[in-house]
């Protein structure tokens, strides 16, 4: 597998893990529009929400790397 295909496959992951992120937003959401929110799912949902975000981060750093001059 040539660089340009492992940063295909790479893009195409990081736009699942952002979709993902959106939904889990959107579940957050809805939870938090009920009248009686289940706080335990809540928390889970915002865990599972910044877990994402974290390996949003590694993989933008994986396919845009800092270059230091």
């Amino acid at each position: 597998m040539g660089k340009m295909d492992h940063i295909e496959v790479l893009q195409a992951e990081l736009i699942q893990m952002q979709q993902e992120h959106r939904d889990l937003d959107d579940a957050i959401e809805a939870i938090h529009e009920r009248i009686n929110p289940d706080l335990l799912s809540l928390q889970r949902l915002k865990r599972k929400k910044l877990a994402l975000k974290d390996k949003i981060q590694r993989l933008e750093d994986e396919i845009t790397p800092d270059i230091i001059a």
